[in-house]
């Protein structure tokens, strides 16, 4: 086992043709160990060079109604109105610290992701 700090793009597919190989490795085994600390190593670089954003609140909101099957009455229920529903959907209307408050509780949508300027 010879792990090493993953600097470059080289060092970085490397690691990821190893993880391949020893993928379906024991836990605790001696490959099962590299296995861990190379998927924290690849976590880590993966982090630090290829950053995902936060969605767009508009759209997290939109996308959590479809996973939930809720259609623009039940944001109402949320926000107040359904012509508030209807003016934050179409982006006329910024949240408010109270709304994203009820949209956190009951969409279970992060807070960090609606706070965000859209």
């Amino acid at each position: 086992m010879e792990i090493k700090p993953i600097r470059t793009e080289r060092d970085y597919k490397n690691a990821l043709k190893r993880l391949e190989l020893i993928f379906d490795s024991k836990q605790g085994s001696k490959e099962g160990d590299e296995l861990e600390i190379l998927g924290i190593l690849i976590d880590q670089f993966e982090n630090e060079n290829f950053p995902i954003g936060l969605p767009d609140p508009i759209e997290a909101i939109k996308f959590r109604m479809e996973q939930m099957g809720y259609n623009q009455s039940d944001l109402a229920s949320i926000v107040g109105l359904k012509s508030r529903a209807s003016e934050i959907l179409n982006r006329k209307r910024k949240l408010s610290l109270e709304m994203i408050r009820q949209l956190h509780e009951r969409l279970h949508i992060p807070t960090d992701v609606l706070i965000q300027a859209y």
